[in-house]
Protein backbone atom coordinates (compact mmCIF):
# COMPACT_ATOMS: atom_id res chain seq x y z
CA UNK A 1 0.00 0.00 0.00
CA UNK A 2 1.57 3.40 -1.30
CA UNK A 3 2.06 5.60 1.93
CA UNK A 4 2.01 9.76 1.65
CA UNK A 5 5.11 9.67 3.91
CA UNK A 6 7.00 8.23 1.27
CA UNK A 7 8.76 11.05 -0.92
CA UNK A 8 7.99 9.04 -4.18
CA UNK A 9 4.04 8.69 -3.26
CA UNK A 10 4.42 12.44 -1.88
CA UNK A 11 5.81 13.71 -5.42
CA UNK A 12 3.18 11.61 -7.37
CA UNK A 13 0.18 13.67 -5.47
CA UNK A 14 1.24 16.77 -5.38
CA UNK A 15 2.47 16.54 -9.95
CA UNK A 16 -1.49 15.05 -9.84
CA UNK A 17 -2.92 17.65 -7.65
CA UNK A 18 -0.73 20.03 -10.58
CA UNK A 19 -2.90 18.55 -12.97
CA UNK A 20 -6.35 20.39 -11.97
CA UNK A 21 -7.92 23.15 -13.20
CA UNK A 22 -10.51 25.26 -12.20
CA UNK A 23 -12.78 23.75 -14.62
CA UNK A 24 -12.52 19.96 -14.31
CA UNK A 25 -15.22 18.36 -13.41
CA UNK A 26 -16.21 15.46 -11.11
CA UNK A 27 -17.02 11.80 -11.95
CA UNK A 28 -19.46 11.33 -9.28
CA UNK A 29 -20.14 13.11 -6.12
CA UNK A 30 -21.23 16.44 -5.41
CA UNK A 31 -18.24 18.65 -4.50
CA UNK A 32 -16.89 20.63 -7.34
CA UNK A 33 -12.81 21.04 -7.71
CA UNK A 34 -12.40 23.58 -5.26
CA UNK A 35 -14.61 21.97 -2.73
CA UNK A 36 -12.58 18.75 -3.08
CA UNK A 37 -9.18 20.63 -2.51
CA UNK A 38 -10.82 22.08 0.57
CA UNK A 39 -12.31 19.14 2.16
CA UNK A 40 -8.81 16.87 1.43
CA UNK A 41 -7.08 20.24 3.38
CA UNK A 42 -9.05 19.48 6.33
CA UNK A 43 -8.96 15.89 6.46
CA UNK A 44 -4.96 16.38 6.32
CA UNK A 45 -5.99 19.06 9.63
CA UNK A 46 -7.14 16.03 11.20
CA UNK A 47 -4.13 13.82 10.66
CA UNK A 48 -1.99 16.48 12.01
CA UNK A 49 -3.57 17.58 15.01
CA UNK A 50 -5.00 20.91 14.08
CA UNK A 51 -8.77 19.93 13.69
CA UNK A 52 -10.13 17.57 16.84
CA UNK A 53 -13.35 15.99 15.75
CA UNK A 54 -15.48 14.05 18.16
CA UNK A 55 -16.45 10.34 17.53
CA UNK A 56 -19.98 10.07 16.41
CA UNK A 57 -22.12 7.21 17.53
CA UNK A 58 -21.46 5.38 14.72
CA UNK A 59 -17.90 5.32 14.81
CA UNK A 60 -17.49 4.20 18.47
CA UNK A 61 -19.95 1.51 17.23
CA UNK A 62 -18.67 -0.18 13.93
CA UNK A 63 -15.23 2.00 13.57
CA UNK A 64 -12.54 -0.47 14.79
CA UNK A 65 -14.35 -3.26 12.52
CA UNK A 66 -14.19 -0.88 9.57
CA UNK A 67 -10.92 0.81 10.08
CA UNK A 68 -8.91 -1.63 7.74
CA UNK A 69 -11.01 0.08 4.65
CA UNK A 70 -8.78 3.23 5.76
CA UNK A 71 -5.46 1.78 4.73
CA UNK A 72 -5.73 -1.24 3.13
CA UNK A 73 -5.53 -1.78 -1.15
CA UNK A 74 -9.33 -1.96 -2.15
CA UNK A 75 -10.25 1.63 -3.37
CA UNK A 76 -12.76 3.46 -1.65
CA UNK A 77 -16.29 3.50 -2.30
CA UNK A 78 -17.71 6.47 -4.76
CA UNK A 79 -19.82 8.26 -2.72
CA UNK A 80 -19.12 7.31 1.02
CA UNK A 81 -20.32 9.16 3.81
CA UNK A 82 -17.49 12.01 4.96
CA UNK A 83 -16.78 13.06 8.11
CA UNK A 84 -19.43 16.15 9.15
CA UNK A 85 -17.02 18.80 9.93
CA UNK A 86 -15.16 18.33 6.93
CA UNK A 87 -18.11 18.33 4.22
CA UNK A 88 -17.60 21.36 2.17
CA UNK A 89 -20.89 23.00 0.90
CA UNK A 90 -19.48 26.59 0.09
CA UNK A 91 -17.91 28.11 -2.69
CA UNK A 92 -14.33 28.10 -2.68
CA UNK A 93 -11.19 29.64 -4.81
CA UNK A 94 -9.47 27.15 -6.82
CA UNK A 95 -5.83 28.33 -6.63
CA UNK A 96 -5.68 28.94 -3.13
CA UNK A 97 -7.22 25.97 -2.17
CA UNK A 98 -4.89 24.01 -4.33
CA UNK A 99 -1.83 25.88 -2.85
CA UNK A 100 -3.05 25.28 1.04
CA UNK A 101 -3.67 21.93 0.24
CA UNK A 102 -0.28 21.25 -1.58
CA UNK A 103 1.53 23.16 1.22
CA UNK A 104 -0.04 20.90 4.21
CA UNK A 105 0.97 17.69 1.99
CA UNK A 106 4.53 18.40 1.80
CA UNK A 107 4.38 19.84 5.94
CA UNK A 108 2.50 15.89 7.04
CA UNK A 109 5.34 14.70 4.90
CA UNK A 110 8.41 16.55 6.09
CA UNK A 111 7.87 16.14 9.98
CA UNK A 112 6.82 12.72 9.47
CA UNK A 113 5.30 9.55 10.92
CA UNK A 114 6.42 11.31 14.65
CA UNK A 115 4.12 14.18 14.03
CA UNK A 116 0.59 12.42 13.41
CA UNK A 117 -2.08 12.99 15.86
CA UNK A 118 -2.82 10.93 18.61
CA UNK A 119 -6.25 12.02 18.50
CA UNK A 120 -9.21 9.27 17.61
CA UNK A 121 -9.98 9.54 13.76
CA UNK A 122 -13.62 10.34 14.02
CA UNK A 123 -14.88 7.44 12.70
CA UNK A 124 -11.76 4.89 12.67
CA UNK A 125 -10.52 5.72 15.96
CA UNK A 126 -7.52 5.54 17.01
CA UNK A 127 -4.88 5.42 14.01
CA UNK A 128 -1.37 4.33 14.05
CA UNK A 129 1.07 7.03 11.91
CA UNK A 130 1.63 4.16 9.26
CA UNK A 131 -1.81 3.59 9.10
CA UNK A 132 -2.77 7.90 9.24
CA UNK A 133 0.06 7.35 6.02
CA UNK A 134 -1.75 5.26 4.17
CA UNK A 135 -4.87 6.65 4.63
CA UNK A 136 -4.04 9.86 3.69
CA UNK A 137 -2.82 8.72 0.45
CA UNK A 138 -5.64 6.80 -0.29
CA UNK A 139 -7.96 9.69 0.42
CA UNK A 140 -6.05 11.77 -1.71
CA UNK A 141 -5.83 9.18 -4.39
CA UNK A 142 -9.69 8.38 -4.23
CA UNK A 143 -10.55 12.38 -4.57
CA UNK A 144 -7.98 13.16 -7.66
CA UNK A 145 -9.41 9.83 -9.29
CA UNK A 146 -12.21 11.53 -8.94
CA UNK A 147 -11.86 14.07 -11.29
CA UNK A 148 -9.48 12.51 -13.54
CA UNK A 149 -6.50 13.05 -12.24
Amino acid sequence: MNNIFEITYTDEILNRIENLNANSQPKWGKMDVAQMLAHCSSFQDIAMGYSLPSRGWLGLLVGRFAKPIFYNDKPLAHNMSTIPTILITSKKDFEIEKEKLKQKIITFQKNGPEACTDHPHPFFGKLTSEQWGKGIYKHLDHHLKQFGV
